[in-house]
């Protein structure tokens, strides 16, 4: 999602600037690569990019790639085989031992549902999305490229798809059903349907020092935050300037304030324990898959024997949901460290991932792309 967002503001400026663009997307990956299928990168005129589609070492390439669909109006696809050991410019540079099939998409700025405002619309609200692209692997074959966009219900087709609305629609369908990237044919073209989830908020219960780590770390990885305390001396939002949004609330006032959704996530770091425990109890039934409590064991299991004593239930799905003592163990002792081992239990749970090590992995990092 943020990479959506940098591109999005990034060719809205290249608009302002009077630059043509091009929007190089990683459409098909056959073996290893550093990016998977979906990934962007805008390339304007001038030579700046924004996003990624490898490593680094592609993107040297790409750009002469890009700048050359902006000069002839038209959509290319390349093929990068990083599987060649004999390849100076890419198999021995990279190392990915895969083949990598980029488009390249020339952005009509005229065009209202040319592929970047397919993209604004994924952001526009939160609602789950599927971006379709279509290609062809044949050589000498016209690329279609990003052509439509299903969200709740909704399509939004270019005039040069050839995939119709009843197709798109019963394609997204399985997308969303697995919230997976898929990857199908129709006629001589192929098809990636890529899953956009809704944008992560996290809602921060507390306003103390040691939530300002945790608002940058969040910042970066382009989640939206939301600072919520009952303290007038606190909440106030020049303390948090990378905060969405900063509230002087009750536990009442702050559910009464906020969209609660699966791609919401709470953490409580307020200190005080009763405020702590009235919001779990307004929250603790709520759709959200992640709850983080701050502080020690003991603290947390009192707060279960309390939740029960008033009569709420707390059973196996609400236990899942349920983080405390907050974070990954790597050893936090920080404000900082605690921050990033809070943000990746984040990112492992909504990921629905176990935080191990890559190197006991046995399975490939990517999640390999779903083909019907």
């Amino acid at each position: 999602m943020k990479e959506i967002n940098d591109i999005v503001k990034a060719y809205k400026q290249a608009q302002i600037n009077g630059l043509k663009t091009a929007l190089a997307t990683v459409v098909k990956v056959e073996g290893s690569s550093y990016r998977p299928a979906g990934a962007r990168m805008l390339v304007t005129e001038d030579g700046q990019l924004t996003g990624a589609i490898s490593g680094g070492c592609l993107e040297g390439d790409a750009l002469r790639k890009a700048l050359l669909a902006i000069h002839q109006k038209n959509n290319k696809l390349i093929t990068y085989d990083t599987s060649n050991p004999d390849d100076v410019e890419f198999g021995v540079q990279l190392g990915c031992n895969g083949i990598v099939h980029i488009l390249f998409e020339y952005i009509d700025e005229n065009s209202s549902q040319n592929p970047i405002s397919l993209l604004e619309k994924t952001i526009e609200n939160r609602n789950e999305s599927v971006i379709t692209t279509l290609f062809s692997l044949e050589k000498r074959s016209k690329q279609t490229g990003t052509v439509g966009l299903v969200r709740n219900q909704n399509t939004v087709l270019s005039d040069s798809s050839s995939i119709s609305e009843r197709e798109l629609l019963n394609f997204s369908s399985e997308v969303l059903e697995k919230k997976q990237n898929i990857l199908t044919r129709l006629s001589s073209n192929e098809i990636l349907l890529q899953y956009i989830p809704p944008q992560t908020t996290l809602i921060i219960a507390g306003a103390g020092n040691d939530v300002k780590p945790l608002v940058d770390t969040a910042s970066i990885l382009g989640w939206k935050t939301v600072i919520a305390d009952g303290r007038s001396t606190h909440a106030l939002k020049k303390r948090f300037p990378l905060a969405d949004e900063v509230l002087l609330a009750t536990p009442e006032e702050i559910i009464e304030a906020i969209e609660i959704d699966e791609s919401t996530v709470f953490v409580m770091m307020t200190h005080n324990y009763n405020f702590d425990l009235a919001l779990l109890k307004l929250i603790i039934h709520q759709p959200v898959q992640y709850i983080g409590l701050l502080g020690p064991k003991t603290r947390f299991n009192r707060m279960m024997d309390d939740l029960k004593s008033s009569g709420i239930d707390i059973g196996e799905k609400e236990l899942n949901k349920l983080y405390g003592p907050v974070g990954i163990d790597i050893g936090a002792e920080t404000s900082e460290e605690i921050a990033i081992s809070v943000i990746a239990e984040i990112k492992a749970v909504l990921s629905q991932k176990k935080g191990l090590s890559l190197r006991d992995k046995p399975e490939k990092i990517h999640t390999d792309i779903l083909s019907i």
